[in-house]
């Protein structure tokens, strides 16, 4: 059974850094496209960012210029380099995989980001 599997959250101080990664634990060929997603409780969850298979990116503008998503094909890996992270930022960080037209898709079970002084 293919499995999304996130990991690198933690807790943070504001204005520090981390990266998350998202790796496919099976072959998934048809869902090329990845997103990054976050929620926190109470609210609905969000797009953070996205990326296409060529490698073409997305990003909501809460995180623009701060947010970085990127992809190693080989690894199977998607990967959400966050800087500048502000206590806003605090949420569980899912990563989807889908195939860009809704019809199929596949989400991780999150790693949560907490970012507090």
């Amino acid at each position: 059974q293919v499995q999304l599997v996130e990991s690198g959250g933690g807790l943070v101080q504001p204005g520090g850094s981390l990266r998350l990664s998202c790796t496919a634990s099976g072959s998934i060929f048809s869902l090329n496209f990845r997103d990054w997603y976050r929620q926190v409780p109470g609210k609905q969850r969000e797009l953070v960012a996205g990326i296409t298979s060529s490698g073409r990116t997305k990003y909501a503008d809460f995180v623009k210029g701060r947010f970085t998503i990127s992809r190693d094909n080989a690894k199977n890996t998607v990967y959400l380099k966050m800087n500048s992270l502000k206590p806003a930022d605090t949420a569980v960080y899912l990563c989807k995989a889908h195939d860009g037209l809704g019809y199929s898709s596949l989400w991780g079970q999150g790693t949560q980001v907490t970012v507090s002084s």
